[in-house]
Protein backbone atom coordinates (compact mmCIF):
# COMPACT_ATOMS: atom_id res chain seq x y z
CA UNK A 1 0.00 0.00 0.00
CA UNK A 2 1.34 3.25 -0.99
CA UNK A 3 1.34 6.07 1.71
CA UNK A 4 1.79 9.67 1.57
CA UNK A 5 3.61 10.72 5.25
CA UNK A 6 5.33 13.93 5.58
CA UNK A 7 8.89 13.39 6.77
CA UNK A 8 7.52 16.01 9.49
CA UNK A 9 5.42 12.84 10.27
CA UNK A 10 7.65 10.55 10.16
CA UNK A 11 9.48 12.24 13.12
CA UNK A 12 6.37 10.66 15.06
CA UNK A 13 8.24 7.28 15.86
CA UNK A 14 4.18 5.68 16.45
CA UNK A 15 4.09 7.18 12.68
CA UNK A 16 7.08 5.34 11.84
CA UNK A 17 5.34 1.50 13.10
CA UNK A 18 2.28 2.67 11.23
CA UNK A 19 3.39 3.60 8.21
CA UNK A 20 5.84 0.43 8.22
CA UNK A 21 1.78 -2.05 8.90
CA UNK A 22 0.29 -0.01 6.08
CA UNK A 23 2.93 -0.40 3.64
CA UNK A 24 2.84 -4.33 4.15
CA UNK A 25 -0.94 -4.32 3.13
CA UNK A 26 -1.37 -5.93 -0.43
CA UNK A 27 -4.87 -5.06 -0.81
CA UNK A 28 -5.43 -8.81 -1.45
CA UNK A 29 -8.79 -9.32 0.72
CA UNK A 30 -7.72 -12.43 2.66
CA UNK A 31 -8.47 -11.21 5.77
CA UNK A 32 -11.97 -10.29 4.65
CA UNK A 33 -12.86 -13.55 4.53
CA UNK A 34 -11.92 -14.87 8.58
CA UNK A 35 -13.60 -11.17 9.61
CA UNK A 36 -16.58 -12.15 11.69
CA UNK A 37 -17.51 -8.02 11.56
CA UNK A 38 -17.12 -8.44 8.07
CA UNK A 39 -19.74 -11.83 7.79
CA UNK A 40 -22.18 -10.47 10.27
CA UNK A 41 -22.27 -7.09 8.78
CA UNK A 42 -21.24 -7.36 5.06
CA UNK A 43 -19.95 -4.18 5.51
CA UNK A 44 -16.42 -3.38 3.31
CA UNK A 45 -15.55 -0.86 6.39
CA UNK A 46 -16.40 -3.44 9.17
CA UNK A 47 -13.35 -5.77 7.53
CA UNK A 48 -9.78 -5.18 8.44
CA UNK A 49 -9.25 -4.13 4.80
CA UNK A 50 -11.62 -1.45 4.89
CA UNK A 51 -10.22 -0.57 8.55
CA UNK A 52 -6.83 -0.06 7.35
CA UNK A 53 -8.00 2.36 4.35
CA UNK A 54 -10.04 4.57 7.21
CA UNK A 55 -7.01 4.40 9.54
CA UNK A 56 -4.99 5.54 6.80
CA UNK A 57 -6.72 8.65 5.90
CA UNK A 58 -6.87 9.42 9.45
CA UNK A 59 -3.70 9.32 9.93
CA UNK A 60 -2.10 10.57 6.70
CA UNK A 61 -4.38 13.69 6.63
CA UNK A 62 -3.91 14.18 10.61
CA UNK A 63 -7.32 14.68 10.99
CA UNK A 64 -9.61 14.98 13.94
CA UNK A 65 -11.93 11.61 13.33
CA UNK A 66 -15.22 11.54 12.33
CA UNK A 67 -18.22 9.72 13.72
CA UNK A 68 -18.09 7.30 10.74
CA UNK A 69 -14.55 6.29 11.18
CA UNK A 70 -14.60 5.78 14.90
CA UNK A 71 -17.98 3.43 14.34
CA UNK A 72 -15.94 0.81 12.43
CA UNK A 73 -13.18 1.07 14.07
CA UNK A 74 -15.07 0.59 17.26
CA UNK A 75 -16.98 -2.81 15.93
CA UNK A 76 -13.34 -4.52 15.40
CA UNK A 77 -13.52 -7.21 17.63
CA UNK A 78 -9.28 -7.00 17.75
CA UNK A 79 -9.37 -11.20 17.28
CA UNK A 80 -6.42 -11.00 15.32
CA UNK A 81 -8.16 -13.65 12.75
CA UNK A 82 -6.91 -11.50 10.06
CA UNK A 83 -3.32 -11.54 11.20
CA UNK A 84 -3.43 -15.50 11.20
CA UNK A 85 -5.14 -15.07 7.40
CA UNK A 86 -2.96 -12.36 6.12
CA UNK A 87 -0.03 -13.35 3.61
CA UNK A 88 2.06 -10.40 3.68
CA UNK A 89 1.98 -10.03 7.75
CA UNK A 90 0.37 -6.89 8.02
CA UNK A 91 0.08 -6.37 12.10
CA UNK A 92 -3.27 -5.35 12.46
CA UNK A 93 -3.03 -5.07 16.26
CA UNK A 94 -0.27 -2.80 16.59
CA UNK A 95 -2.20 -0.44 13.67
CA UNK A 96 -6.03 -0.70 15.23
CA UNK A 97 -4.67 -0.37 18.77
CA UNK A 98 -2.73 3.27 17.72
CA UNK A 99 -6.05 4.14 15.60
CA UNK A 100 -8.04 3.57 18.99
CA UNK A 101 -5.71 5.51 21.02
CA UNK A 102 -5.27 8.24 18.36
CA UNK A 103 -9.45 8.62 18.40
CA UNK A 104 -8.91 8.66 22.12
CA UNK A 105 -7.04 11.46 22.45
CA UNK A 106 -8.87 13.34 19.38
CA UNK A 107 -12.46 12.80 19.26
CA UNK A 108 -15.15 13.96 21.49
CA UNK A 109 -17.73 11.43 22.17
CA UNK A 110 -21.21 11.52 22.93
CA UNK A 111 -22.01 11.61 27.03
CA UNK A 112 -23.52 8.05 27.11
CA UNK A 113 -20.67 6.54 25.12
CA UNK A 114 -17.74 8.92 27.63
CA UNK A 115 -19.60 7.93 31.07
CA UNK A 116 -19.90 4.13 29.74
CA UNK A 117 -16.33 3.57 28.95
CA UNK A 118 -15.58 5.51 31.80
CA UNK A 119 -17.21 3.21 34.66
CA UNK A 120 -16.07 0.07 32.80
CA UNK A 121 -12.25 1.54 32.94
CA UNK A 122 -12.77 2.25 36.43
CA UNK A 123 -13.83 -0.88 37.50
CA UNK A 124 -13.34 -3.78 35.48
CA UNK A 125 -9.54 -3.56 36.24
CA UNK A 126 -10.09 -3.82 39.90
CA UNK A 127 -11.50 -7.15 41.74
CA UNK A 128 -13.08 -5.35 44.61
CA UNK A 129 -15.00 -2.61 42.73
CA UNK A 130 -16.03 -5.30 40.33
CA UNK A 131 -17.57 -7.53 43.02
CA UNK A 132 -19.71 -4.71 44.32
CA UNK A 133 -20.77 -3.76 40.54
CA UNK A 134 -21.91 -7.22 40.00
CA UNK A 135 -23.74 -7.46 43.30
CA UNK A 136 -25.32 -3.81 42.55
CA UNK A 137 -26.14 -5.26 38.84
CA UNK A 138 -27.77 -8.37 40.25
CA UNK A 139 -30.28 -5.83 42.12
CA UNK A 140 -31.08 -4.22 38.93
CA UNK A 141 -30.98 -7.04 36.62
CA UNK A 142 -35.01 -7.52 37.25
CA UNK A 143 -35.13 -4.24 35.51
CA UNK A 144 -33.08 -4.49 32.87
CA UNK A 145 -35.76 -4.46 29.87
CA UNK A 146 -36.74 -1.78 31.06
CA UNK A 147 -33.35 -0.06 30.12
CA UNK A 148 -33.57 1.60 26.74
CA UNK A 149 -29.79 1.37 26.16
CA UNK A 150 -28.79 -2.45 24.78
CA UNK A 151 -25.33 -1.34 26.58
CA UNK A 152 -26.99 -1.19 30.03
CA UNK A 153 -28.85 -4.20 29.86
CA UNK A 154 -26.00 -6.08 28.39
CA UNK A 155 -24.22 -4.87 31.81
CA UNK A 156 -27.18 -5.91 34.27
CA UNK A 157 -27.33 -9.27 31.97
CA UNK A 158 -24.21 -10.14 33.14
CA UNK A 159 -25.42 -10.16 36.91
CA UNK A 160 -24.92 -13.73 38.80
CA UNK A 161 -26.96 -15.77 41.19
CA UNK A 162 -24.08 -15.47 43.40
CA UNK A 163 -20.43 -13.84 43.44
CA UNK A 164 -17.79 -16.22 44.37
CA UNK A 165 -15.92 -15.30 48.15
CA UNK A 166 -12.48 -14.30 47.82
CA UNK A 167 -9.76 -16.73 47.29
CA UNK A 168 -6.70 -15.93 49.65
CA UNK A 169 -4.69 -17.90 46.89
CA UNK A 170 -4.62 -14.78 44.88
CA UNK A 171 -2.91 -12.64 47.69
CA UNK A 172 0.93 -12.31 47.29
CA UNK A 173 2.62 -15.35 48.53
CA UNK A 174 4.55 -18.70 47.07
CA UNK A 175 3.50 -22.27 46.88
CA UNK A 176 5.71 -24.78 47.33
CA UNK A 177 6.24 -27.37 44.68
CA UNK A 178 6.11 -30.93 45.64
CA UNK A 179 9.22 -32.62 45.48
CA UNK A 180 12.11 -31.55 44.01
CA UNK A 181 11.56 -28.14 42.27
CA UNK A 182 12.02 -27.89 38.26
CA UNK A 183 10.81 -24.49 38.15
CA UNK A 184 10.14 -21.15 39.96
CA UNK A 185 7.19 -19.19 38.08
CA UNK A 186 5.34 -16.15 38.66
CA UNK A 187 1.14 -16.44 37.95
CA UNK A 188 -0.57 -13.56 36.88
CA UNK A 189 -3.85 -13.67 38.66
CA UNK A 190 -5.66 -10.82 36.62
CA UNK A 191 -8.38 -8.41 37.86
CA UNK A 192 -12.09 -9.49 36.63
CA UNK A 193 -11.37 -13.22 36.79
CA UNK A 194 -10.99 -13.05 40.49
CA UNK A 195 -13.81 -11.37 40.76
CA UNK A 196 -15.88 -13.81 38.43
CA UNK A 197 -14.14 -17.46 38.43
CA UNK A 198 -11.90 -18.11 41.68
CA UNK A 199 -11.69 -22.09 40.57
CA UNK A 200 -9.52 -21.09 38.37
CA UNK A 201 -6.42 -19.46 39.85
CA UNK A 202 -6.84 -22.55 42.65
CA UNK A 203 -6.61 -25.23 39.84
CA UNK A 204 -3.85 -23.66 38.36
CA UNK A 205 -1.21 -23.34 41.44
CA UNK A 206 -2.59 -27.12 42.60
CA UNK A 207 -1.81 -28.33 39.23
CA UNK A 208 1.53 -26.50 38.45
CA UNK A 209 2.64 -27.11 42.17
CA UNK A 210 1.89 -30.88 41.64
CA UNK A 211 4.06 -31.08 38.79
CA UNK A 212 7.05 -29.54 40.80
CA UNK A 213 6.90 -25.79 40.36
CA UNK A 214 7.30 -23.37 42.71
CA UNK A 215 4.34 -20.91 42.12
CA UNK A 216 4.45 -17.17 43.05
CA UNK A 217 2.34 -14.38 43.18
CA UNK A 218 4.16 -11.40 43.01
CA UNK A 219 3.57 -8.05 45.33
CA UNK A 220 1.98 -5.00 43.11
CA UNK A 221 1.03 -7.56 40.41
CA UNK A 222 -2.56 -7.03 39.06
CA UNK A 223 -4.19 -6.31 36.04
CA UNK A 224 -2.53 -6.99 32.87
CA UNK A 225 -3.71 -3.29 31.15
CA UNK A 226 -5.41 -4.38 27.80
CA UNK A 227 -9.09 -3.91 29.01
CA UNK A 228 -8.15 -0.01 28.42
CA UNK A 229 -5.28 -0.40 26.43
CA UNK A 230 -8.33 -1.40 23.97
CA UNK A 231 -10.36 1.65 24.35
CA UNK A 232 -7.34 3.45 23.56
CA UNK A 233 -6.51 4.64 27.46
CA UNK A 234 -3.03 4.28 26.85
CA UNK A 235 -1.79 6.63 30.11
CA UNK A 236 -3.77 4.39 32.33
CA UNK A 237 -3.22 1.28 30.46
CA UNK A 238 0.45 1.79 30.62
CA UNK A 239 0.58 3.01 34.57
CA UNK A 240 -1.57 -0.57 35.32
CA UNK A 241 1.30 -2.63 32.95
CA UNK A 242 4.00 -0.84 35.15
CA UNK A 243 3.06 -1.92 37.78
CA UNK A 244 3.53 -5.66 36.67
CA UNK A 245 6.42 -5.17 34.69
CA UNK A 246 8.42 -3.67 38.06
CA UNK A 247 6.57 -6.39 40.26
CA UNK A 248 7.81 -9.32 37.95
CA UNK A 249 11.26 -7.71 37.68
CA UNK A 250 11.75 -7.41 41.13
CA UNK A 251 10.73 -11.15 41.75
CA UNK A 252 13.36 -11.88 38.29
CA UNK A 253 16.55 -9.75 39.82
CA UNK A 254 15.43 -11.76 43.32
CA UNK A 255 14.99 -15.59 43.86
CA UNK A 256 14.37 -15.74 39.76
CA UNK A 257 11.81 -16.58 37.83
CA UNK A 258 11.57 -19.52 34.71
CA UNK A 259 8.59 -18.20 33.18
CA UNK A 260 5.28 -15.73 33.90
CA UNK A 261 2.40 -17.98 33.79
CA UNK A 262 -1.18 -16.48 32.75
CA UNK A 263 -4.18 -18.38 32.92
CA UNK A 264 -6.08 -15.75 30.75
CA UNK A 265 -5.29 -15.97 26.85
CA UNK A 266 -6.27 -12.03 26.51
CA UNK A 267 -3.99 -10.70 29.47
CA UNK A 268 -1.31 -13.25 27.63
CA UNK A 269 -1.51 -11.35 24.73
CA UNK A 270 -1.07 -8.06 25.80
CA UNK A 271 1.48 -8.53 28.44
CA UNK A 272 3.95 -10.59 25.72
CA UNK A 273 3.22 -6.94 23.97
CA UNK A 274 4.55 -4.60 26.57
CA UNK A 275 7.97 -5.12 25.06
CA UNK A 276 6.25 -3.10 22.00
CA UNK A 277 4.02 -1.09 24.42
CA UNK A 278 7.58 0.34 26.43
CA UNK A 279 9.81 0.36 23.67
CA UNK A 280 10.34 4.10 23.84
CA UNK A 281 10.46 4.80 27.65
CA UNK A 282 12.25 3.93 30.70
CA UNK A 283 10.90 0.20 31.45
CA UNK A 284 11.63 -0.71 27.76
CA UNK A 285 14.19 -3.15 28.90
CA UNK A 286 12.37 -4.62 31.57
CA UNK A 287 8.74 -4.67 29.80
CA UNK A 288 10.95 -6.51 27.02
CA UNK A 289 12.58 -9.07 29.65
CA UNK A 290 9.05 -9.58 30.80
CA UNK A 291 7.56 -10.28 27.83
CA UNK A 292 10.38 -12.73 26.73
CA UNK A 293 9.40 -15.08 29.45
CA UNK A 294 5.85 -15.13 29.47
CA UNK A 295 3.69 -17.78 28.66
CA UNK A 296 0.18 -19.26 28.89
CA UNK A 297 0.01 -21.95 31.33
CA UNK A 298 -0.11 -24.59 27.94
CA UNK A 299 2.99 -23.78 27.13
CA UNK A 300 4.40 -24.10 30.37
CA UNK A 301 2.70 -27.35 31.16
CA UNK A 302 3.99 -28.95 27.80
CA UNK A 303 7.61 -28.52 29.75
CA UNK A 304 6.38 -30.14 32.90
CA UNK A 305 5.67 -33.92 33.18
CA UNK A 306 2.03 -34.08 32.48
CA UNK A 307 1.12 -37.73 33.22
CA UNK A 308 -1.11 -40.06 30.66
CA UNK A 309 -4.26 -40.62 31.75
CA UNK A 310 -6.28 -43.02 31.23
CA UNK A 311 -9.41 -42.68 29.28
CA UNK A 312 -11.77 -40.70 31.04
CA UNK A 313 -14.80 -41.51 28.46
CA UNK A 314 -15.75 -37.96 28.51
CA UNK A 315 -16.31 -35.68 25.35
CA UNK A 316 -14.71 -31.98 25.62
CA UNK A 317 -15.60 -29.52 22.94
CA UNK A 318 -12.64 -26.91 22.67
CA UNK A 319 -12.90 -23.39 21.87
CA UNK A 320 -10.16 -21.65 20.65
CA UNK A 321 -9.66 -18.26 22.19
CA UNK A 322 -8.98 -15.73 19.45
CA UNK A 323 -6.17 -14.25 22.31
CA UNK A 324 -5.15 -17.85 22.55
CA UNK A 325 -4.92 -18.96 18.39
CA UNK A 326 -4.40 -15.61 16.57
CA UNK A 327 -2.90 -13.94 19.01
CA UNK A 328 -0.31 -15.71 20.32
CA UNK A 329 -0.32 -18.49 18.01
CA UNK A 330 -0.87 -21.59 20.06
CA UNK A 331 -3.22 -24.32 18.43
CA UNK A 332 -2.79 -27.13 19.61
CA UNK A 333 -0.93 -27.28 23.23
CA UNK A 334 -4.49 -27.21 24.83
CA UNK A 335 -5.76 -30.36 22.84
CA UNK A 336 -2.42 -32.10 23.01
CA UNK A 337 -3.03 -31.69 26.67
CA UNK A 338 -6.29 -32.53 27.05
CA UNK A 339 -5.53 -36.08 25.18
CA UNK A 340 -3.03 -36.86 26.87
CA UNK A 341 -4.80 -36.53 30.21
CA UNK A 342 -7.20 -38.65 28.84
CA UNK A 343 -10.16 -36.76 27.29
CA UNK A 344 -11.77 -37.25 23.79
CA UNK A 345 -11.26 -33.66 22.11
CA UNK A 346 -13.49 -32.49 19.16
CA UNK A 347 -13.53 -28.74 17.55
CA UNK A 348 -16.62 -26.97 16.50
CA UNK A 349 -17.02 -25.93 12.83
CA UNK A 350 -15.60 -22.51 12.00
CA UNK A 351 -13.39 -22.81 14.83
CA UNK A 352 -11.25 -19.44 13.85
CA UNK A 353 -13.98 -17.43 14.41
CA UNK A 354 -14.60 -15.09 17.78
CA UNK A 355 -17.37 -15.95 20.46
CA UNK A 356 -18.00 -12.57 20.24
CA UNK A 357 -16.96 -11.21 24.11
CA UNK A 358 -13.55 -9.77 22.59
CA UNK A 359 -13.08 -7.90 26.54
CA UNK A 360 -15.81 -5.34 26.73
CA UNK A 361 -17.38 -6.06 23.22
CA UNK A 362 -20.23 -7.81 24.45
CA UNK A 363 -20.73 -4.73 26.68
CA UNK A 364 -19.97 -1.97 24.13
CA UNK A 365 -21.13 -3.40 21.35
CA UNK A 366 -23.70 -6.06 22.83
CA UNK A 367 -26.12 -6.53 19.27
CA UNK A 368 -23.54 -7.72 17.00
CA UNK A 369 -21.73 -10.17 20.33
CA UNK A 370 -25.12 -11.87 20.67
CA UNK A 371 -25.22 -12.93 16.79
CA UNK A 372 -21.68 -13.85 17.49
CA UNK A 373 -22.57 -16.11 20.39
CA UNK A 374 -24.97 -17.34 19.33
CA UNK A 375 -23.06 -18.97 16.20
CA UNK A 376 -20.55 -20.47 18.61
CA UNK A 377 -22.78 -21.77 21.00
CA UNK A 378 -24.35 -23.76 17.90
CA UNK A 379 -21.26 -25.18 16.14
CA UNK A 380 -19.98 -26.23 19.90
CA UNK A 381 -23.72 -27.34 20.97
CA UNK A 382 -23.44 -29.72 17.50
CA UNK A 383 -20.46 -32.05 18.72
CA UNK A 384 -22.82 -33.41 21.95
CA UNK A 385 -19.69 -32.52 24.13
CA UNK A 386 -20.20 -33.45 27.95
CA UNK A 387 -17.67 -30.30 28.73
CA UNK A 388 -16.92 -27.06 26.61
CA UNK A 389 -13.44 -26.07 27.61
CA UNK A 390 -11.42 -22.97 27.08
CA UNK A 391 -8.54 -21.44 27.88
CA UNK A 392 -10.09 -17.72 28.37
CA UNK A 393 -12.09 -16.09 31.43
CA UNK A 394 -14.15 -13.77 28.62
CA UNK A 395 -14.99 -16.55 26.09
CA UNK A 396 -16.07 -18.99 29.39
CA UNK A 397 -18.74 -15.78 30.59
CA UNK A 398 -19.88 -15.44 26.78
CA UNK A 399 -20.45 -19.16 25.99
CA UNK A 400 -21.95 -20.07 29.24
CA UNK A 401 -24.39 -17.23 29.11
CA UNK A 402 -25.99 -19.34 26.04
CA UNK A 403 -25.60 -22.93 26.87
CA UNK A 404 -26.55 -25.85 29.39
CA UNK A 405 -23.32 -27.36 29.31
CA UNK A 406 -20.31 -26.71 31.88
CA UNK A 407 -17.80 -24.93 30.33
CA UNK A 408 -14.70 -24.89 32.27
CA UNK A 409 -11.35 -23.34 32.16
CA UNK A 410 -8.48 -26.16 30.18
CA UNK A 411 -6.56 -26.11 33.51
CA UNK A 412 -9.29 -27.21 35.70
CA UNK A 413 -10.09 -30.79 33.47
CA UNK A 414 -5.77 -31.01 33.75
CA UNK A 415 -6.18 -30.48 37.70
CA UNK A 416 -8.86 -32.71 37.87
CA UNK A 417 -7.33 -35.37 35.84
CA UNK A 418 -4.13 -35.78 37.72
CA UNK A 419 -5.72 -35.34 41.33
CA UNK A 420 -7.40 -32.19 41.64
CA UNK A 421 -10.82 -32.00 42.58
CA UNK A 422 -13.65 -31.96 39.85
CA UNK A 423 -14.49 -28.50 38.42
CA UNK A 424 -17.31 -26.74 40.44
CA UNK A 425 -19.53 -25.76 37.48
CA UNK A 426 -19.62 -29.71 35.95
CA UNK A 427 -20.60 -30.25 39.47
CA UNK A 428 -23.36 -27.94 39.78
CA UNK A 429 -24.28 -29.10 36.31
CA UNK A 430 -24.63 -32.47 37.56
CA UNK A 431 -27.02 -30.69 39.71
CA UNK A 432 -28.99 -29.35 37.38
CA UNK A 433 -27.68 -25.92 37.50
CA UNK A 434 -27.11 -25.18 33.87
CA UNK A 435 -24.54 -23.09 32.13
CA UNK A 436 -22.00 -20.88 33.84
CA UNK A 437 -23.74 -20.06 37.00
CA UNK A 438 -22.00 -16.97 37.79
CA UNK A 439 -23.61 -15.60 34.80
CA UNK A 440 -27.14 -17.78 34.66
Amino acid sequence: MKTEFTAEQLENPKIVRANEILRSCVHCGFCTATCPTYQVLGDELDSPRGRIYLIKDMLENDRVPDAKTVKHIDRCLSCLACMTTCPSGVHYMHLVDQAREYIEERYKRPLGDRALRWILARILPYPMRFRVALLGAKIGRPFARLMPDARLRAMLEMAPKQVPPVSRNDDPQSFAPQGARKKRVALMTGCAQRALNTDINDATIRLLTRLGCEVVVAEGAGCCGALTHHMGKTDESHATAAKNIKAWAREMDGAGLDAIVINTSGCGTTVKDYGHMFRHESLATDAARVSAIAMDVSEILMQLDLPQGEDKDMVIAYHAACSLQHGQKIKTYPKDLLKRAGFAVVEPADSHLCCGSAGTYNLMQPEISKQLKARKVRTLEAKNPDVIAAGNIGCMMQIGSGTGIPVVHTVELLDWATGGPKPPAMTRAAQGMTGVPILR
